[in-house]
């Protein structure tokens, strides 16, 4: 029975350390943006300025919060964005709830309004999608470099993480065999 146990709760470490390193290696790159921060997909709020400064990526998610009664939210191309025509929208987000998201799932610009009048009142948001920007390249070892001593303590995370998964690993493998 004891060796049943020691065999068990070596997998369920070599699972653990697994999980561990899989977690520590990937990255999470996408950000939800609540349109309008706290005020919402609303009147009287500037969504140009708003929008100002944010970086919006590949695979990025909207989140509009809205009144469900009143507004929605349709994806136009530039000339109807401009006129405020929410005739024949190239999509139509809303479902209903008065909370809609929207992937960002292709680069490029995209063009939002509010239909039934709002779109006048200031209801609308232009973004440009983009390609998240590469990693920045290693640069050579330069022994008074700055830039390099950063950069190790920015990784001493995964590092350290790196170091306890192949301990608790070399120690499953040990348990179990």
């Amino acid at each position: 029975m004891q060796v049943l146990r020691t065999r068990v709760g070596g997998v369920g470490l070599l699972v653990a350390a697994a999980v561990v390193v899989l977690t520590a290696m990937s990255e999470v790159s996408a950000t939800r943006w609540t349109v309008g921060g706290k005020m919402g997909w609303t009147t009287n709020v500037n969504y140009t300025i708003w929008a100002e400064g944010k970086h919006f990526y590949y695979d990025d998610w909207l989140f509009f919060v809205y009144d469900r009664n009143q507004m929605n939210v349709l994806e136009v191309n530039k000339t109807e964005y401009e006129n405020c025509n929410s005739d024949q929208p190239l999509h139509n987000f809303t479902t209903g709830a008065g909370r809609d998201v929207v992937h960002l799932n292709v680069t490029g610009p995209y063009y939002f309004i509010s239909g039934k009048g709002f779109c006048y009142g200031g209801m609308k948001l232009a973004i440009h999608v983009w390609h998240l920007p590469p990693p920045p390249s290693a640069s050579p070892f330069n022994a008074k470099s700055s830039a390099l001593r950063s950069s190790y303590i920015a990784h001493t995370p995964f590092v350290l993480t790196a170091v306890f998964a192949i301990a608790a690993l070399r120690e499953a493998f040990r348990r179990f065999w």
